[in-house]
């Protein structure tokens, strides 16, 4: 006796044409791309400008509109210092030449990644490549990307101007600015007083990190969020890490932050933390 298995099959009558099985996902040209399309969807990766200054986060583009061509702020690795290069260097006579604005970055050596602690208006800015470096202005207004540990010299704030331009202000109030050095040199200071064209810049972020500050704000004007409730060993390392992420809070702060997390003042103390970790370092 055969114990080979019948083959189930759909009965069919007789001249009935065959349909072709289709895929259930969509091609790359598919209705679902052309209703996203439709729908004004963005790809997560997409270089867009910011609407304001919470919206910068994550890896960013930073160039400026110096004249013949645009420079973005490179990091080089191998020397570890802050390089500003031609956006144009690798371009050739045939190519066709994009705004300031349609630039994208072309090597990870021009992204950096900016960081920032729940709820500050500053911000931080790490190189995307090599150990991790953030970039740092001294009270003379010397800029360089060379330390492992963020502190109030590797701040930055953010201004946001209404023509989408963006300059970047220092722990010792003064602006972020392109000059020209010995032998036509350009190089980043940090010791302009105004805002003026050396001042400003042009910066990118990717489209998913803007609607991540999107759903944030939403959620936080919904009350959602409690900007209140900031994590104090987290917010410490801003000040105080090394390493791999290892924090050293005195004991008198520890129990000062505590006590205020009780009382429900502890954004009021973490300010006047922030506040005495600035002049114990500037004194």
């Amino acid at each position: 006796m055969s114990t080979e298995k019948v083959r189930p099959t759909k009965l069919k009558f007789k001249g009935e044409k065959t349909k072709k099985k289709r895929k259930h996902e969509d091609t790359e040209e598919g209705p679902s791309r052309r209703r996203r399309k439709e729908d004004g969807y963005e790809a997560p990766e997409t270089w867009v400008l910011p609407e304001n200054a919470n919206e910068i986060r994550g890896p960013t583009f930073i160039l400026h509109p110096s004249d013949p061509s645009p420079i973005c702020i490179t990091y080089d690795s191998t020397r570890g210092r802050i390089l500003l290069q031609s956006v144009d260097k690798d371009k050739t006579d045939s190519s066709e030449t994009p705004s300031v604005i349609e630039r994208e970055p072309t090597d990870v050596s021009q992204v950096w990644v900016v960081t920032r602690v729940a709820g500050a208006s500053t911000i931080n800015l790490r190189t995307g490549v090599g150990e991790g470096k953030f970039i740092s202005c001294d009270k003379h207004g010397i800029v360089s990307a060379d330390r492992e540990a963020r502190g109030p010299q590797e701040e930055w704030t953010p201004v946001v101007f209404p023509d989408g331009m963006v300059a970047f202000q220092n722990v010792y109030e003064k602006y972020l600015s392109v000059d020209e050095v010995a032998g036509g040199q350009l190089a980043l200071r940090g010791d302009s007083e105004e805002v003026g064209f050396r001042e400003r810049f042009w910066v990118k972020i990717q489209s998913k990190y803007k609607k991540e500050a999107h759903d944030e704000e939403k959620k936080r004007k919904e009350g959602l969020i409690d900007t209140s409730s900031l994590d104090e060993v987290s917010t410490s390392k801003m000040y105080q890490a090394w390493g791999a992420g290892r924090t050293v809070v005195p004991s008198g702060d520890k129990k000062e932050l505590k006590k205020a997390k009780k009382e429900g003042r502890l954004a009021e103390a973490l300010l006047d933390r922030r506040a005495k970790l600035k002049s114990d370092r500037f004194c």
